[in-house]
């Protein structure tokens, strides 16, 4: 308030207090006939026009910031912007919530988080009004454990006996394919020509939306040049730069605070220069590194530095630099069991926890149903920085089959335990551990094999046939540190987290309790059929860092 900007808050056609009718994720009309036809930016650009016309006090420069939904809408309001519109920044918006963000992962349906917002989440009823606080009355799972709760559910179907009333909730498992209704929702079809300068910000551990705020950084970067387009991701949970002090997540500490650094250095410089003129300097790319907890500046991202490497799965458990060679057909094998898929967590919870992106991976790795790979501890610290690529050759007894790549830090067996915080301490973390032998969950995605060709027409397995998926998984700013190893885990389920994959081709959506099936993972690692991960990784040498405490 200090630098007297002048704060205006709106709530969306049709929620809460404004009038008209609400459509979810609306879709934008690239052509509009007439006036009469609107979308969000359409009322974004009407907003501003009033406030402009009716607002005394201002300089006529107009910024915009959101996160999560209020994120999708700046970034909608980004396209064909009003003249005064001079800053936006979208913070963890939803870029694509089929391919990454809230609704699925590459068509892997995310059940604990959307089954818990959902209950809340509903159409509203009668004239416009203020919102309830709270939204809605807690849901009583009866347990808790998520994990139980989900499993006597049963088949995805079944969730409509608690959702029947939520039209939101039926659009769902009414469009489980990349069709036009999630086309059509995809902001980052629509970003072109873009006028203002853009902050993009993000979580790198965001459960909710990491996906949006990248893929809305490169599609801006693809279609609109001229535009001030900048990155920024640090150590974060969905939003929590916006409030916290961002100094951990779960069991990780990061030595500094950096929620507040980026409120105070980045965020509002930012606004202050293309509001107010005064002088500030955002680099393209303002990253924080995890693993040696620095912010570094980037001119371009990935950073001009770093080259992608392919890192193998190998034999007897091993990762290699260097590709297979012989071995037709090298591979490994688990069976996954849809009555018994794989828990997300070590421990019980309810619904989907904003820290599972750190989470130690140790109770995964002792699963026969999960296939575990690792280099031998590194000679030197090995900087990760940009997208991982996946490049998976599998084979499966079923029809379809949910495939898990989880990119994992190995910390020592010696690793210091962090020292106790000064009182009054807050309690410890629910997933508190020994951090010696710590695996940390660096990056982790699922695939609904069924799409490996097209999202939007699936396609089935041929049973015991290899075939080949490709994907890509949101990128990571991350060093492994010397001593530490690179872990690969290989899974077909991620329970409640994604839905289960009944291993039968069908609507799953509509899959019923016979179709569930046992199904056995083969994953090659031969020379003909290399199994790896690209990782693109930093080249010049750094000065040793503090060990993380």
């Amino acid at each position: 308030m200090k630098e007297r900007f002048i704060f205006v808050y709106q709530d969306v056609r049709g929620r809460h207090m404004s009038e008209g009718e609400f459509v979810e994720i609306r879709p934008h009309d690239a052509d509009k006939k007439s006036r009469q036809e609107i979308d969000e930016s359409t009322d974004t650009y009407d907003t501003i026009e009033w406030l402009v016309q009716n607002v005394p006090h201002h300089n006529g420069k107009v910024g915009m910031w959101g996160i999560s939904y209020p994120g999708f809408y700046v970034a909608a309001g980004m396209i064909d912007a009003h003249p005064a519109l001079k800053a936006a920044s979208p913070q963890a918006p939803i870029g694509d919530t089929f391919l990454g963000d809230d609704t699925a992962h590459n068509g892997a349906f995310f059940l604990a988080a959307n089954f818990g917002f959902y209950r809340f989440f509903v159409e509203r009823k009668g004239a416009p009004a203020p919102p309830r606080v709270p939204f809605a009355p807690p849901f009583d799972y009866g347990t808790p454990d998520h994990y139980d709760f989900f499993l006597r559910l049963g088949p995805l179907a079944n969730s409509l006996t608690y959702q029947k009333d939520n039209p939101y909730w039926r659009a769902l498992l009414d469009h489980m394919t990349y069709d036009d209704f999630w086309r059509s929702r995809a902001v980052v079809h629509h970003l072109r020509g873009i006028r203002p300068a853009v902050m993009n910000v993000g979580g790198w551990f965001d459960a909710e939306d990491l996906y949006g705020p990248l893929a809305v950084y490169r599609a801006v970067e693809r279609t609109s040049p001229a535009a001030t387009n900048v990155l920024v991701m640090g150590p974060w949970t969905h939003g929590s730069w916006s409030r916290d002090d961002g100094d951990r997540v779960g069991n990780l500490s990061f030595a500094s605070k950096t929620g507040a650094f980026y409120r105070e250095h980045i965020e509002l410089p930012f606004f202050l220069h293309h509001l107010k003129g005064k002088a500030a300097t955002v680099p393209e790319a303002y990253m924080f590194h995890t693993g040696i907890n620095e912010w570094r500046k980037h001119e371009a991202w990935p950073p001009r530095a770093a080259g992608l490497k392919r890192l193998y799965l190998s034999a007897a458990g091993g990762l290699s630099w260097d590709k297979p060679a012989g071995g037709e057909d090298a591979a490994d094998e688990y069976v996954s069991d849809p009555a018994r898929p794989v828990p997300y967590l070590g421990y019980v919870a309810i619904g989907m926890r904003g820290d599972y992106m750190t989470e130690d991976q140790r109770f995964a790795a002792q699963r026969p149903d999960v296939l575990a790979y690792r280099t031998e501890p590194l000679e030197g610290d090995l900087g990760v920085a940009g997208p991982i690529e996946v490049e998976l050759h599998v084979a499966t007894s079923g029809t379809d089959s949910d495939f898990v790549v989880k990119l994992i830090d190995v910390y020592p067996d010696d690793f210091p335990q962090p020292s106790p915080a000064p009182s009054p301490a807050p309690p410890p973390p629910a997933n508190a551990v020994r951090m010696g032998g710590y695996q940390q969950l660096v990056r982790g995605e699922p695939f609904r094999g069924k799409f490996r060709q097209s999202f939007e027409q699936p396609l089935a397995f041929e049973p015991g046939q290899a075939d080949l998926i490709r994907f890509t998984m949101p990128d990571v700013a991350h060093t492994f540190r010397r001593g530490h190893r690179i872990m690969v885990q290989v899974q077909s389920s991620w329970f409640p987290l994604v839905d289960r994959n009944p291993q039968r081709f069908v609507d799953i959506a509509k899959a019923r309790a016979e179709d569930f099936q046992k199904a056995t993972e083969r994953v090659y690692r031969s020379a003909e059929r290399p199994s790896s991960l690209g990782l693109w990784v930093l080249s010049e040498a750094r000065p040793p860092a503090p060990t993380q405490r």
